[in-house]
């Protein structure tokens, strides 16, 4: 469906009698049904129905038109031609079509919210190899690749016991294990080893973790273990196993709860454990289970197994494109499996399957979550974009009708299913690692619980308590400020913009699905205001008007997902940024077409990593930051770099690129945002202002190519901050992960040039919490006499704040606020009134004003010299 300003307002103003009244206008004076031009119609509608306004009514068809004739791309209004024409059918079906998208949306909840990552003391020196929760003894169990398990307390996590498992066909050094089920009918587990084989533990004398029995004799290496229990039936039982070898195999248990195996012949080894040979179970030696298998995987590794009870069928994967998903299904009154076989562009890594939905969700290597309805080869019925890495675990919320998606950049993504959307994204949160690290993720969702393992490192995400807030219906992604319309601007995670009044928190408008089922990662304003820029995760930069027309489309990712983590307008092009180790450039020129290309910079390829951020200084002078803490300076005119700047020389050579070189935001040098500091020249002290991983401000003098000053904003465990600076570059304004805004008076720190590195942070202002999650965005609103601060968060919300810390509220909330009632004054003010006022005078007729500019006249237009994206994104994109 096509984006545009949300009509809903004038539907919701319409009642029966007015949708009679509409449809009457499609019947001619004999009664027979009739088009109606756009003329015909808005004036039509307008004074028979009332309501709404002529605009209204006109958007209404325009946007009618738009979705049947152009594949729901709105482009320029001068698309639109006179002699375009709408029945009755078309608009009813337009209707219906909106009223059942808003019944979904209302019905639909948002992501979870989690509270900050918490890392578990982990004696594990290996990787952990799987996460089992024991349900009768109310315990979580761990094992690592070299056998030591762990259990832990359900409520405070904490340890109480650890036992290396004992298996005396290997030595303790060569002892590898890689994987682990619960056999919970007959409290046992399951154990898969290198050494070919499987063994059975008792979970009963958890002490000891006594080995019953050794199965042995496997041709192949087993790699990944399944358990299913029948649940009318617990004698019925299946383990699967797949291996290195490509052969997915299992195992009927038909008398579990008496004995899994028979003792035919009484061989045991030093462990005590009887001693089962694959070679008896194939040949029906035991009379209490039997094997099927197949070899559909070969030569691959199977990466998952998975047996699924009501299909009465086998799911595996593997990295081979050809066999990527295979299901194994039973033939009734048989033992033989008849096989088919999914394609992949690059395999799977992962899958999990949603019993009431009967979808199968796999990790795919090539970036993408593919949703596969278990009967239909022919091609995914869904495919979930977003990803930029390699996604490495899927795992379905059940009773949520969710996904949880892991990819190798570590980000966690969860997708709502009925809708497609991805309404919560988690990124920058997770241990700073090595590409190759081995990470597992189990989800106990009885309890709202997600394990991740990085390596030994063991990590848990806890849900938090629903508590409502009132802004979007999903994670919020990005923040502006309108001055034009006096309309804040704001972003979320499943493609929606909304449309703010500033001075009461009303919503305005709405564009829903800007980029279809991709994220909106950021946002730009031109200089005019009357243009916005939203970066999808699509790849695509798309220009709309303020009524909600797609102007022009913008090509970055070049038809691929990418990261886009900024949107920078100069003067006579526009650079986009965040995936790659150069930035993206669209010249004014191009900006004839619908469809814009990207077109070359001069200046080629300068950064080592991933550009992150940018910052523009009038008039020609260009700042870039990367991934591993460069900052390159260019003249904006020849496109040429001038010089680079870098933290600390030790850090020359110690980046390390994520994979298809993504890379983790959180490293503590990583520049993020970039800000020149209004009204400060580079002959000074620090006229540049950086922030990224590990909570960590930098300033730098720009003129020197060198870092004067380095303060900690925010505790370093809490990761990425953002920040922004004031129009008048006195307060800066910072912000992390756990919804905490800090303002700092930075008006006289730092103005002239030393030797050496200060470490000294500036005065602080205020602390306050107005959000309950991470903080994904801020900008500064000067809104008649006062200084306001906007954050954006994932916890859906985003809220107005008085520089001081006092909370204006949430947008969308239900109580409205007036923001022409005077408000408190920002610290400064306060601190110099009070000395007046002791003394009996009186303070000067300008003082409410907190940002006066360079100008001597009073306080100019945000755009002219100073905002939210250090300058330059209000400067003008003339057409």
């Amino acid at each position: 469906m096509g984006t545009r300003m949300e009509v809903a307002q004038l539907e919701e103003r319409m009642n029966i009698e007015d949708y009679r009244k509409l449809q009457g206008l499609f019947l001619d004076s004999s009664g027979s049904p009739r088009p109606l031009s756009r003329t015909e119609f808005v004036d039509l509608a307008w004074s028979s129905v009332g309501r709404g306004s002529k605009e209204e009514y006109g958007l209404l068809f325009d946007s009618v038109v738009f979705t049947q004739e152009h594949g729901s791309l709105l482009l320029d209004v001068d698309a639109i031609k006179e002699e375009e024409r709408v029945d009755w059918g078309g608009l009813s079906s337009f209707l219906l079509q909106e009223l059942s998208d808003k019944v979904k949306n209302s019905r639909t909840r948002s992501g979870p919210r989690w509270k900050p990552v918490r890392t578990l003391t982990c004696p594990h020196r290996d990787p952990v190899q799987k996460v089992l929760y024991l349900h009768s003894l109310g315990q979580y169990l761990t094992v690592s690749k070299g056998g030591t398990v762990c259990l832990r307390d359900r409520e405070n996590m904490s340890l109480l016991h650890t036992h290396r498992l004992q298996n005396s066909t290997v030595s303790p050094k060569d002892l590898w294990v890689t994987d682990m089920v619960l056999l919970h009918n007959v409290h046992k587990i399951a154990v898969s080893f290198t050494s070919k084989e499987v063994c059975f533990y008792d979970i009963l004398s958890h002490q000891d973790f006594r080995c019953k029995y050794k199965l042995q004799g496997l041709r192949f290496t087993p790699w990944c273990l399944d358990y299913w229990v029948d649940p009318s039936d617990p004698d019925q039982a299946v383990l699967t196993i797949g291996d290195i070898g490509g052969q997915v195999s299992a195992l009927y248990f038909t008398s579990a709860q008496i004995s899994l195996f028979e003792r035919l012949n009484v061989r045991t080894d030093s462990d005590s454990a009887d001693i089962i040979q694959w070679d008896e179970l194939v040949r029906g030696k035991h009379r209490s289970c039997y094997t099927v298998t197949h070899r559909a995987h070969t030569p691959a590794w199977v990466r998952k197994v998975r047996y699924l009870g009501s299909l009465e069928a086998f799911v595996s994967c593997s990295t081979r494109p050809q066999s990527s998903v295979v299901i194994g299904w039973r033939e009734k009154e048989s033992r033989s499996l008849r096989v088919t076989s999914f394609f992949t562009k690059r395999g799977v890594w992962d899958m999990d399957h949603h019993r009431e939905l009967n979808l199968i969700a796999t990790a795919g290597v090539d970036h993408q979550v593919l949703l596969w309805n278990p009967c239909v080869t022919s091609g995914p019925v869904c495919v979930l974009s977003g990803h930029t890495g390699p996604v490495t675990a899927v795992r379905f919320m059940q009773a949520e009708q969710q996904l949880i998606s892991y990819s190798k950049d570590k980000v966690l993504c969860l997708w709502d299913i009925p809708r497609q959307l991805c309404v919560h994204r988690l990124a920058g949160v997770f241990p700073k690692t090595q590409e190759d690290t081995h990470t597992l993720l189990f989800l106990h969702e009885e309890q709202h619980l997600l394990f991740l393992s990085f390596n030994s490192l063991l990590v848990l995400l806890e849900r938090k308590e629903e508590e409502e807030r009132s802004s979007h219906e999903h994670p919020v992604t990005c923040v502006l400020y309108n001055s034009l319309f006096r309309q804040v601007v704001s972003s979320d995670s499943a493609s929606s913009v909304i449309c703010w009044r500033v001075d009461t928190g009303q919503k305005v408008k709405q564009f829903r699905r800007c980029h279809g089922n991709a994220e909106i990662s950021t946002m730009a304003l031109d200089g005019t205001q009357t243009r916005l820029f939203t970066a999808g995760a699509d790849g695509e930069v798309k220009v709309w008007d303020f009524n909600g027309r797609c102007l022009h489309r913008m090509n970055a990712g070049l038809g691929r997902s990418v990261d886009i983590s900024q949107v920078l307008l100069l003067r006579r092009s526009v650079l986009v940024m965040g995936w790659d180790r150069m930035f993206t450039v669209f010249r004014l020129h191009s900006f004839s077409q619908s469809y814009v290309e990207p077109s070359e910079w001069k200046g080629g390829v300068q950064h080592r990593s991933n550009v992150l951020c940018a910052a523009f200084q009038p008039p020609q002078t260009l700042v870039t930051g990367s991934y591993d803490g460069e900052i390159i300076e260019w003249n904006s005119s020849t496109e040429n770099a001038l010089k680079k700047l870098r933290p600390l020389a030790e850090h020359r050579e110690d980046t390390h690129l994520g994979v298809n070189g993504k890379e983790d935001a959180d490293n503590s040098i990583a520049v993020t945002r970039l800000f020149f500091i209004p009204g400060r020249t580079s002959k000074g002290g620090a006229d540049l202002v950086s922030c990224g991983g590990s909570g960590v401000v930098r300033l730098w003098n720009s003129a020197h190519s060198r870092l004067v000053g380095q303060f900690t904003a925010h505790n370093s465990d809490l990761g990425s901050i953002v920040m922004t600076v004031s129009p008048c570059g006195k307060y800066l304004v910072t912000a992390d992960r756990e919804g905490t805004l800090k303002t700092w008076d930075i008006q006289h720190y730092y103005l002239e040039l030393h030797d050496g590195i200060t470490d000294e942070p500036p005065k602080l202002l205020s602390s306050f919490r107005p959000h309950l999650d991470r903080v994904m965005h801020l900008e500064t609103c000067l809104h008649g006499n006062r200084l306001l601060v906007l954050s954006a968060s994932s916890d859906c919300s985003v809220a107005l704040s008085y520089l001081r810390g006092d909370n204006v509220g949430l947008f969308g909330q239900e109580e409205q606020w007036c923001l022409e009632r005077t408000g408190p004054l920002h610290p400064q003010q306060e601190a110099e009134r009070k000395p007046r006022e002791e003394r009996g005078e009186r303070s000067p007729p300008n003082e409410t004003l907190p940002d006066p500019g360079p100008s001597a006249g009073g306080v100019k237009d945000e755009g002219e010299d100073c905002g939210s994206n250090a300058g330059d994104s209000r400067k003008h994109l003339s057409r």
